[in-house]
């Protein structure tokens, strides 16, 4: 499982954005849906959470290109994990799967917190 170190800079960036830009590629696009039941619409959706909660930056494993990790919930109510590297301004998703059990718990404490 991967492991993430919380960046600042994320929470600011993703809470400064009112629109974002998605790319997707052809094994990507159908990946979080076949493994894990998550379209590409939900994935997308997990950014525009008004409580988007920023896991960081991915420090393993190692990986070719900085990847980050958010929590989020769609307006379906689905709590969601999405993995993701930015290119050229754009947000590339790897993949979005369900929150497990501990990561709903800590999303559901960082709103408390707020």
């Amino acid at each position: 499982m991967a492991k993430f170190e919380f960046s600042s800079w994320l929470l600011r960036w993703l809470r400064s954005r009112e629109t974002f830009e998605f790319v997707w590629d052809e094994g990507n696009e159908t990946k979080s849906k076949q493994k894990h039941d998550v379209n590409t619409t939900e994935s997308e959706q997990a950014f525009y959470d008004a409580d988007v909660y920023p896991l960081g930056s991915q420090i393993e494993p190692e990986v070719n290109e900085p990847r980050f990790g958010i929590l989020g919930r769609t307006p379906a109510g689905r709590y969601l994990h999405v993995v993701f590297t930015v290119r050229t301004g754009a947000i590339r998703i790897i993949s979005a799967r369900p929150m497990h059990r501990k990561e709903k718990t800590s999303y559901e404490q960082a709103l408390r917190q707020e």
